[in-house]
């Protein structure tokens, strides 16, 4: 096919199979086709319009990225077997491994938590301030640590003119990757143990660290009387019902706090505080 002959069925045929399931790729697909095609108008190849074009073209005929149902969730640890889970990530040394407990006990999201800073921190207040720059939702968002989380923090070193809080070997950022491979690591000596590893209940994927902002999610619905708005604040979620949105301006964050220093509890098989219901095996 000539360039000159491309046109917007041709495109389509291209980006339809992928659309829906490799989302990303597709939309980046896309722009690639559109520039080259424009290249190839300016450069005397074609005319008329651009048939990669998303305005009041392309946008007419498939769905906006951001709107396209995501398919697979991230595989998370289950509530029963995150206990045991932390237990075995504290056996490990490194700050990648302290970062990724950081990041279980805030429920944070992993990129937030591998590029904190420590100006981001206050320790009078037992609190971590996420700037806005930083976060998904694009609001400044304020984080009660427990005091297994401010223990962590007490006990990292600070490298002189290094502003990251979890500074990889080299003195930049982790990789999502290196505490994916921390994940996988745990997986494995679990299993090598005689374990049944850490994978999700549903897909039965090992667990990722993403996921472990679902088990906190799962741990506060099954095992707690914490409303479910509370933990939705927790996890920096943007909420969805705009009249909501506009009254409800507040962080909730001393009731919060008493949800984190739980989960904590919790994630260190200690005493269940009244809030947590307690749950038997034979349950």
């Amino acid at each position: 096919m000539l360039v000159q002959d491309i046109e917007v069925q041709d495109v389509l045929r291209v980006l339809e199979p992928i659309w829906h399931t490799k989302t990303e790729t597709a939309s980046r697909l896309r722009g690639r086709i559109e520039a080259i095609l424009s290249w190839a108008t300016v450069a005397g190849h074609r005319s008329g319009d651009n048939p990669a074009r998303w305005a009041n073209n392309l946008k007419e005929l498939l769905p906006t990225p951001s709107k396209v149902s995501k398919t697979r969730n991230h595989p998370a640890v289950k509530v029963e077997d995150v206990s045991r889970w932390f237990s075995a990530l504290r056996l490990r040394t490194g700050i990648g491994s302290r970062a990724l407990e950081f990041a279980a006990l805030t429920a944070a999201r992993s990129q937030e938590v591998r590029g904190a800073t420590w100006d981001e921190i206050d320790f009078d207040n037992g609190l971590w301030i996420v700037p806005a720059s930083r976060i998904k939702m694009e609001r400044e968002h304020r984080v009660p640590l427990s005091e297994d989380a401010l223990s962590i923090l007490k006990a990292l070193p600070r490298f002189e003119g290094n502003r990251l809080v979890f500074p990889a070997p080299r003195g930049g950022q982790f990789s999502d990757m290196s505490l994916s491979g921390t994940m996988k690591r745990l997986h494995s000596k679990d299993l090598a143990d005689g374990g049944a590893g850490f994978v999700d209940r549903v897909s039965k994927r090992p667990a990722v660290p993403h996921g472990l902002r679902s088990t906190f999610r799962d741990w506060v619905s099954e095992r707690t009387h914490f409303p479910g708005d509370m933990a939705e604040v927790a996890l920096a979620h943007k909420i969805s019902n705009a009249v909501e949105a506009a009254y409800r301006r507040g962080d909730m964050i001393e009731k919060r706090r008493q949800m984190m220093e739980a989960w904590s509890d919790f994630l260190s098989d200690r005493e269940l505080p009244a809030q947590v219901i307690h749950l038997s095996s034979n349950a």
